[in-house]
C-alpha cells in the first residue's frame, strides 16, 4: 500500500504545476491592481506606477510566475498587498480557525447524518422515511448563504443565544474561558454547516441499507434464523457504512475549502474570509497561494479517502 500511496503523491506533483499556472494566470487576468486607490488619496499616479513596477507588475506572466515559484522553494510565498505581511504568516493565523471549525463540523455532519440514514434506510417508505427526505430535499435545494443568513438572524440577533460574529470573545482572557469562548463562537456556524453537509450521507446510507437488505447473504443469514438485529449490524449496516467512509477524506479537506460563505456571514476569521477579502482587495499573492492550497486539499482527500477504505475494509486495495 505505501508504494501506491507514493506513486500517487508523485503523480499529484504535476497536476499541482498545471493548477499553479492556471491559479497565476487566472489572478493576474483580474481586473485591477492592489495599489489604485488603496494608498492615500494624494498619492500621484507616477507614485502607483513606480509601485507596480516594484512589484514586478509590469513583467511578463511567465516571468512573474517563474519568479514566484522560485520564491516559494526557499520558503517565501510572497507579501500580502493588503495587510503586509508574508503570505504564509497570513495564511497560517487564520488557518487553525478554520481548521476547528471544519472539524467540528465534519463530527457534527456524521453525527446527525448516520442515525438519520439509518432510520431511513431501515424504516423505508415510513414516516420516519418521508419525514427524513423532506429534510434531505431541503437542506439540498436551501442556498447556503440563506440558509446561514436565517440561522444567524433566528438564534443570533432574534434569540440572542451565540455570537453573531468573531471567533472568540475580547473579555475571554486565557486557560479555560478561552477556550470554552472559542467552542461557544463555533457551535452555530459549525451547526448550520453541518446540517448542510448531511445530505450526501444520509442519501448514500439509506439506499446502501435498502440495497443490502435484498442481498443474498442477508437472506442466507435470515434463513439460517439468525436474530433480526444481528443480521442488520453485522451485515447490513456494516457493509452499507463502507461507502460512508470514503467521504471522509473529501469531508475533512473539503469542508476547510468550503467555509467560505459561513466565514463571510459570521465574519470568523478564517481562511475563507481571508479568500474574499484578498478578492475585494486584488491580493494577488494571498489568492494564488489560497487556491493553490484548495486545490491540493481536495486531491489530498481524495487520496485520504481511498486510505480510509482501504483500512476499514481490508478486502479493498487501493490502486
Amino acid at each position: 500500500m505505501w508504494k501506491t500511496i507514493l506513486r500517487r503523491i508523485l503523480l499529484m506533483i504535476p497536476q499541482i504545476i498545471i493548477l499553479s499556472i492556471l491559479v497565476f494566470v487566472l489572478a493576474k487576468a483580474m481586473p485591477g491592481d492592489p495599489f489604485t486607490g488603496k494608498v492615500t488619496p494624494q498619492t500621484s499616479p507616477s507614485q502607483i506606477e513606480a509601485l507596480k513596477k516594484a512589484a514586478g507588475l509590469f513583467d511578463p506572466w511567465y516571468v512573474q510566475y517563474f519568479r514566484w515559484v522560485k520564491n516559494i522553494f526557499h520558503g517565501d510565498f510572497g507579501i500580502s498587498y493588503q495587510f503586509k505581511s508574508p503570505v504564509l504568516n497570513l495564511i497560517a493565523s487564520r488557518a487553525a480557525n478554520t481548521l476547528w471549525l471544519s472539524l467540528a463540523t465534519v463530527i457534527l455532519s456524521y453525527v446527525i447524518a448516520i442515525p438519520l440514514g439509518v432510520i431511513a434506510g431501515r424504516h423505508e417508505n415510513s414516516k420516519k422515511d418521508k419525514a427524513i427526505q423532506i429534510y434531505n430535499y431541503i437542506s439540498y435545494a436551501i442556498p447556503a448563504f440563506v440558509f446561514y443568513l436565517l440561522g444567524l438572524w433566528l438564534f443570533g440577533y432574534v434569540l440572542g443565544w451565540f455570537p453573531t460574529s468573531g471567533s472568540v470573545s475580547v473579555s475571554a482572557g486565557g486557560g479555560l474561558n478561552y477556550v470554552f469562548s472559542r467552542i461557544y463562537h463555533m457551535i452555530l456556524p459549525a451547526l448550520l454547516m453541518s446540517l448542510l453537509s448531511t445530505t450526501s450521507v444520509v442519501q448514500y446510507l439509506r439506499s446502501e441499507i435498502i440495497d443490502s437488505k435484498n442481498q443474498d447473504y442477508v437472506k442466507t443469514a435470515r434463513a439460517k434464523g439468525v436474530p433480526e438485529k444481528k443480521v442488520f449490524n453485522r451485515h447490513i449496516l456494516r457493509n452499507s457504512l463502507l461507502p460512508i467512509a470514503a467521504f471522509a477524506g473529501y469531508s475533512i479537506t473539503g469542508l476547510l475549502g468550503g467555509s467560505i460563505f459561513v466565514e463571510t456571514v459570521f465574519a470568523y476569521p478564517g481562511m475563507g474570509l481571508l479568500f474574499v477579502d484578498s478578492i475585494t482587495n486584488r491580493d494577488y499573492s494571498v489568492i494564488t497561494v489560497l487556491v493553490l492550497l484548495y486545490g491540493s486539499l481536495n486531491l489530498l482527500g481524495t487520496l485520504l479517502s481511498d486510505i480510509i477504505l482501504s483500512i476499514v475494509d481490508p478486502r479493498i486495495r487501493i490502486e
